[in-house]
């Protein structure tokens, strides 16, 4: 098992990406934390891994409250005494023209995106350096590299977290602590299924133009970023064994865009 031994906390973890890498971790002998705005939620993704033989918690987390984020951290010390990996996915989707959005929605973005990977790393970072080892994983996107119409405020938080990462990266380099970033493609999550319609009525197109000429089209096999795809990129930066790949992103688009 390749991560044995170890404990990794995934805020946004109840559904979508998160709890798929949660899932993913604890098959691989990870002790899990799963960490999300919705306890009930939480507690049932938790739940589904004990089911399956693993080890997890359930804390509430909103990773915009710096006191919710350091308790979430206290929680997860007091029942497992060690942190080595953290997977900051928790994030959401408003779309809208720019002149559209209102400052309260860009502030929302900005929050839960970077506010949020700032203080979860802050959290972990000096249980990781006491340990002398540690893996930040940040859930970037596609549009952590590209921009497309009416997100804005995702584009530029998206952005963000490539330099939250390299400065990480370079700052935890000499304690033993990694960063990097994945930058899924379109996942058919709840956030993109929500998008589906919304971008359909806002075009004037149908649902399925939707998916065809806007999220798919730059594909190479016309295919959704999986689950599985992102889940297994996640394990692959916490269980890599040296600073080799620190500060690096690896999209993973089914060819939507290639560096």
């Amino acid at each position: 098992m390749k991560l044995q031994g170890k404990v990794a906390l995934v805020t946004g973890a109840a559904s979508g990406i998160g709890r798929a890498i949660a899932r993913t971790y604890a098959h691989e002998g990870a002790r899990v934390v799963i960490a999300d705005l919705r306890l009930a939620a939480a507690e049932e993704a938790a739940q589904d891994i004990v089911r399956a033989g693993g080890e997890a918690l359930a804390v509430a987390m909103d990773v915009t409250d710096e006191q919710a984020v350091e308790q979430g951290v206290r929680d997860t010390l007091s029942r497992f005494a060690q942190l080595d990996i953290l997977v900051s996915n928790a994030g959401i989707q408003i779309v809208h023209p720019l002149e559209e959005f209102t400052y309260a929605e860009w502030r929302r973005m900005m929050a839960i995106h970077v506010d949020g990977a700032f203080l979860t790393t802050r959290a972990c970072l000096p249980h990781m350096y006491g340990r002398g080892s540690g893996s930040i994983i940040y859930m970037g996107s596609v549009h952590s590299k590209e921009a497309s119409l009416l997100k804005a405020p995702y584009v530029t938080a998206k952005h963000a977290l490539i330099g939250l990462c390299k400065a990480v990266a370079k700052e935890g380099g000499p304690h033993g602590v990694r960063a990097n970033v994945i930058c899924p493609g379109f996942v058919r999550t709840p956030l993109v299924e929500k998008q589906i319609p919304e971008q359909a009525q806002r075009f004037g197109i149908s649902e399925d133009d939707v998916v065809r000429t806007i999220m798919l089209k730059d594909t190479v096999d016309g295919q959704f970023t999986t689950l599985d795809d992102v889940a297994r990129i996640a394990l692959l930066f916490a269980a890599f064994p040296s600073n080799a790949l620190t500060g690096q992103s690896l999209v993973v688009s089914h060819g939507w865009h290639m560096q």
